[in-house]
């Protein structure tokens, strides 16, 4: 019988990881699960609220709100997988410019963060699960049998990111700004103190700089097919 694993992608913002660990799922039959968009979630549960002073999240603010805040994933006709804050679907919202500069900051609260890996870890009980995000490999699944690690050049994420604004109709946005966001939330990513982002020592480093998205995918699979090859002579 083949098992059913944990598949945990970490990376830096804007590496593609979220792209990848979908195709990944799609392909294999597993559930993909984007733990990013649950913190953005709660970004703009906050900036809808008026928690935040100045550019700066009110912290006990946002904490006390946190039982109010319900996130769960809708699947779409077409197979992709919709955000749901509070029974409303806001899965255009919470890709906004203006929710990603908000959402490291919010991310690095540790009572978020608490509130989030325990969501994260019941939706993985039952296994053959992709997950994405910052900390799935050390903190969220640090058992998952196959982790991965996404890495990109600062400047080909903000101009992946850039592609995929303008894309959307954001035309307010500039290369600079982006480029400044990405390195403003690898920063706050690596330096705050509750689960930094860091590769795991078992994750497998992929630096897809120069990938094609085919190549990407193709990589991928091949990764879980050996994983599953492995797992199975082993029993």
């Amino acid at each position: 019988m083949i098992p059913n694993i944990i598949i945990a992608i970490d990376g830096f913002s804007s590496s593609g990881k979220s792209t990848m660990a979908r195709q990944l799922a799609k392909t294999v039959g597993y559930r993909y699960v984007d733990s990013g968009a649950m913190y953005r979630a709660v970004a703009l549960y906050a900036l809808k609220n008026n928690l935040f002073i100045d550019s700066t999240p009110d912290v006990d603010a946002i904490v006390a709100s946190l039982p109010d805040i319900k996130i769960d994933f809708k699947l779409m006709p077409d197979g992709s997988q919709h955000t749901l804050l509070n029974g409303q679907d806001v899965e255009n919202e919470i890709r906004s410019f203006g929710v990603s500069n908000a959402v490291s900051p919010v991310a690095a609260i540790p009572e978020v963060r608490h509130a989030m890996v325990a969501l994260q870890q019941a939706l993985g009980k039952q296994k053959g699960i992709v997950m994405d995000g910052r900390d799935i490999g050390t903190t969220v699944f640090p058992d998952a049998e196959l982790k991965l690690f996404v890495n990109a050049t600062a400047e080909n994420r903000a101009k992946r990111r850039f592609k995929e604004l303008q894309e959307k109709g954001d035309n307010h946005s500039t290369f600079e700004q982006v480029l400044e966001n990405v390195l403003s939330r690898d920063h706050i990513d690596m330096t705050r103190s509750e689960s930094p982002l860091r590769r795991a020592d078992d994750a497998i480093d992929i630096d897809n700089s120069n990938m094609t998205i085919d190549e990407q995918n193709s990589l991928l699979l091949e990764l879980f097919n050996n994983k599953i090859k492995e797992l199975t002579a082993t029993k």
